[in-house]
């Protein structure tokens, strides 16, 4: 089953949705943006979307609406928004609940969180990237079901709260282990050697606690209780008193754990 998308917003997650569902055979018929110029940027990537910089979808031929923007901008994107009779709303975040979208004029609402992290510089294989959905019409659910298995082998029916639990899980494993790797890179870099050397660590680090499991793959000196290394590092980043309290925090909590 095909559907006719418009995609609500310009940022990474929009950036790489819209062009892999034209390659699974959706047709995205309109691309919204408060800077009409993102939206054309986006539009080049697709075949004949139109790029708008308004929110009265009156006469659009699209049956599902996907708001792909800031948490903090759904809120005033689904209120906002004019939509025709029988269309269905849904936004991408992992954070935010489905009774954001109560108030909007869709006739129905849900669920489409990609659980994956996104660059516009980065291509992205949506084959493995699982899909949470949610939608309390359940001809909505299928629906989102039918475009999620056009993607990816992978669509889970997730309720809010979990789904923000997920969330919250994945900002640990993404985006505060990229922390991690930048405040590394910085380390290498104040000393001049090549951040490269670190690499086969990191992969192996990655792989191998994928393999046995976080709490088996741990290793270094907080969880051998080497209280000298520890004390040795913390004064070595006493150059910056914050890294040096996340090392401290980190360490103590490993400590703890084990």
């Amino acid at each position: 089953m095909k559907f006719k998308i418009a995609i609500l917003g310009t940022g990474n997650v929009a950036w790489h949705l819209g062009p892999a569902l034209e390659d699974a055979g959706h047709t995205i018929t309109e691309v919204f943006g408060r800077d009409i110029e993102k939206a054309n940027n986006l539009t080049k990537r697709l075949y004949v979307a139109e790029a708008k910089d308004d929110l009265d979808f009156s006469d659009s031929e699209a049956h599902i609406f996907i708001i792909s923007v800031s948490d903090q901008a759904i809120s005033e994107i689904a209120d906002e928004i004019i939509l025709p009779e029988d269309s269905i709303l849904v936004h991408t975040s992992g954070s935010v609940g489905m009774d954001i979208l109560g108030y909007s004029s869709a006739s129905y609402t849900g669920i489409f969180y990609p659980l994956q992290t996104f660059s516009k510089d980065r291509r992205l294989d949506f084959a493995d990237v699982p899909f949470l959905l949610e939608s309390d019409d359940q001809t909505t659910l299928q629906n989102l079901k039918k475009l999620a298995k056009s993607l990816s082998q992978h669509q889970y029916v997730i309720r809010s709260k979990d789904r923000k639990a997920l969330h919250v899980a994945a900002v640990f494993a993404s985006n505060f282990s990229n922390h991690m790797l930048r405040l590394s890179e910085e380390i290498m870099g104040r000393q001049g050697i090549d951040f490269e050397m670190l690499k086969p660590l990191i992969i192996e680090t990655i792989s191998k606690s994928l393999e046995l499991g976080a709490k088996k793959a741990q290793t270094g000196p907080a969880i051998r209780s080497d209280f000298n290394i520890l004390d040795d590092h913390y004064q070595f980043l006493n150059y910056n008193e914050q890294v040096a309290e996340i090392y401290k925090l980190i360490s103590q909590d490993i400590i703890d754990s084990y």
